[in-house]
Formats: structure tokens, C-alpha cells, sequence
């Protein structure tokens, strides 16, 4: 199967899952604020590796263990939705990227600072 078409196919269950996760999951532990992120097909329908970026650290737990539970559920609804000849088994994976970018830019900030006023002595210098 062509790399487009898993991507497509990967985009689509992306987006089937996330609106049966929110309609139709009634879980309370998925409360916080997190979306999936991207999905990662395998060439051969079998797997369905879903990212999932939580913005509250402290619900991130229950909102993983809710959507593992779910699991078979929401494979159930993709089945019933969509027309492939094999749905894929989901896993669900927390997505880190986000916090790791925001740890980024808050060192570059702490760096900012301090290379401006190295800059500085560098032209009084002069």
C-alpha cells in the first residue's frame, strides 16, 4: 500500500476517533484538555498507533487509562463507521512534544536575557 494512502487512512481514523472519543465516550476521567495529535498506521491495517497531547499534567494519567480502557470500544464505532477491510487495534500513546516545547522556549528565554547584556559589554567594550 502506497505511503499516501496509509496517511490518508491515518488521518481519517485520527479524526473518527477523536469525534468518538468526545461524542460518544461518556468516561469522566477524560475531562482534561488533550487532543490527538497524529495516528501512525502500519503498512498492514493491523495497528493504529494514536499520539495524544495532554495539557494538564495532572489529568494526564486518567485521561490514558480512559482512553485505553476504551479502546476496544472506540475500534468497534471505527468499524461500524468506516469501510476498511481491517480496523486497525488502537494504541494510545501520551504525546510529550508539546511540554518539551514549551520547556524549550522557556530556556531560550532564560538565554535571551543574559546574551543581550553579554552583547552589550561586548559594544562598551569599544
Amino acid at each position: 500500500m502506497s505511503k499516501f494512502r496509509i496517511d490518508m487512512i491515518s488521518e481519517e481514523i485520527r479524526r473518527e476517533a477523536d469525534k468518538i472519543i468526545r461524542e460518544d465516550m461518556h468516561d469522566p476521567r477524560l475531562g482534561g484538555t488533550y487532543c490527538i495529535t497524529r495516528t501512525e498506521v502500519t503498512r498492514d491495517l493491523r495497528y493504529a498507533k494514536m499520539y495524544v497531547s495532554i495539557l494538564e499534567e495532572d489529568k494526564a494519567e486518567g485521561v490514558m487509562a480512559a482512553l485505553k480502557s476504551g479502546a476496544s470500544f472506540i475500534r468497534r464505532e471505527l468499524t461500524r463507521r468506516m469501510s476498511l477491510r481491517y480496523t486497525p487495534e488502537l494504541q494510545f500513546v501520551h504525546d510529550r512534544n508539546i511540554e518539551y516545547g514549551v520547556h524549550v522556549a522557556s530556556l531560550l528565554r532564560d538565554i535571551a536575557p543574559a546574551a543581550a547584556v553579554e552583547e552589550s559589554d561586548k559594544n562598551d567594550d569599544l
